[in-house]
């Protein structure tokens, strides 16, 4: 956090400090959302929630340390007074932003894969000079903000994921933050039932490239015809990715190892690169590609951009996240959130996993949401593909996924290969009595639907009875 005085914090935010005796108090730690993440010093945002309403919590925040909380009415404790708390951290944040003129910054958005990017990402800056990138999927109204509110006056890179759920959102985050570098990954099917079409969805995503200045660059997914189009809506420099003959930074000889990494080469500039990753599934290859050409358009090396990548670990939970238990079950956590290309990527993944262990797969495998008038069709296809993959157990969680369920057993001879059942309790319970050693099991669903407890729950058992 870039260091401010509570009246410099009222004086941004258009607030009005209420119960406050020493206005010139420093604001020195993080901004919060969440009383329990208080660091003294810090400053605590009271967001009135669906459930939560943070004025409740400011007092508790105070006493754990903070100097102050942005509220909308007065709690009693020393605060900042505004109209709208979340959009006062907006203004905070690109305040604070406006005092970084030597960090590069780096937006990236997408229907897909954009935490994984920004977590491989920043592994590769990192090296190169202090980084900061979101936590999680921090990535709207309230979650970008506080990524900008960590950056520090030595910050030389600051990764902003940039999340859109309708037009002129991500154009908001821009002007909160204005990117010196915008990478776009694809577009796809998520949040298809906000957005009623792809080209709705390729147009909001397409705001990213419009806030770029000229000396910025975009940097686009030649394999995606609706993001190779964006070209035209920007005034940057363009460096495309992927697995065309075209692109600028491109993919070459993709296979995977036995543990289910994507390993290639990555050809630019007439300079080729071995990569070989730590991150779980094929379709990481594309995302470490993106990565690549953002960090290339940073000034990095091919060299060091390679060598980087295959060194960076895994970071945030939930997402492809491997665990053997002590029997050889391998339990793949992907439930952070589902869409249909997600989906796929995963069951492949699970497919070419089981195959190179040589046990049995099972794919535990809940509802994708917000896919509109399409997800009836989009749960359908999902179930088909699990059947052409050869996957073992098809176990659906949830009436909304029945879709799923259906499409599966309507697809070649299957029978009891796939279950649908009530709830994560249920699915439990058949995969307690089924799994054997040398078994893998994927998990994955929006995250509504919590079956990143399915995971939990199977890796706190004990080993089974291999003579089950």
């Amino acid at each position: 956090m870039i260091d401010l005085s509570l009246a410099e914090v009222a004086n941004v935010t258009g607030g009005t400090l209420v119960d406050v005796d020493e206005p010139d108090t420093r604001v020195s730690a993080a901004v919060v959302v969440d009383s329990r993440l208080v660091e003294p010093g810090g400053l605590f945002v009271a967001v009135a929630g669906e459930r939560v309403d943070g004025h409740e919590h400011a007092a508790a925040a105070v006493a754990a340390g903070a100097v102050a909380a942005l509220v909308r009415r007065p709690v009693g404790v020393p605060g900042v007074l505004v109209d709208d708390p979340v959009r006062a951290l907006g203004r905070l944040a690109a305040a604070c932003a406006r005092l970084l003129p030597d960090c590069t910054v780096v937006g990236i958005t997408g229907s897909a894969g954009k935490t994984s990017t920004k977590d491989l990402l920043a592994q590769v800056l990192g090296e190169t000079g202090p980084t900061v990138a979101p936590v999680g999927s921090y990535n709207n109204e309230i979650g970008v903000p506080l990524t900008v509110l960590r950056a520090e006056p030595g910050t030389a890179f600051l990764v902003v994921e940039m999340g859109a759920r309708g037009g002129g959102h991500v154009a908001w985050l821009c002007d909160l933050v204005p990117p010196t570098i915008g990478c776009v990954l694809n577009v796809g099917s998520a949040h298809l039932g906000e957005f009623g079409s792809r080209e709705a969805i390729a147009q909001a995503k397409g705001e990213l490239v419009e806030a770029l200045p000229p000396a910025g660059t975009a940097v686009l997914n030649a394999d995606d015809d609706k993001v190779a189009a964006m070209a035209s809506r920007s005034r940057a420099r363009v460096r495309t990715f992927g697995a065309s003959p075209h692109a600028d930074v491109r993919l070459a000889d993709l296979t995977t190892t036995p543990v289910g990494c994507a390993t290639f080469d990555l050809v630019a500039d007439g300079q080729r690169a071995p990569v070989t990753l730590r991150l779980l599934g094929e379709h990481q290859a594309m995302n470490a590609a993106a990565a690549a050409a953002v960090a290339l358009a940073a000034g990095l090396t091919l060299e060091e951009v390679a060598t980087r990548l295959s060194t960076a670990e895994p970071r945030s939970r939930w997402r492809m996240e491997r665990t053997e238990r002590s029997d050889g079950v391998l339990v793949v956590n992907d439930a952070y959130n589902a869409n249909p290309e997600s989906m796929r990527a995963a069951l492949k993944t699970l497919a070419g996993l089981a195959h190179a262990r040589g046990g049995r797969s099972f794919a535990v495998l809940g509802e994708m949401r917000e896919l509109g008038e399409e997800a009836t069709a989009e749960h359908d296809r999902i179930g088909r593909l699990a059947v052409r993959l050869d996957i073992d157990q098809l176990v659906v969680v949830g009436e909304e996924a029945r879709p799923l369920h259906l499409g599966a057993s309507l697809e070649g001879s299957w029978g009891s290969e796939s279950e649908l059942v009530c709830d994560a309790d249920a699915a439990v319970d058949l995969l307690r009595s089924r799994l054997r050693p040398g078994d893998t099991v994927l998990v994955k669903a929006s995250r509504a639907a919590g079956l990143e407890r399915v995971a939990q729950a199977l890796l706190t058992d004990e080993p089974v009875d291999e003579s089950r």
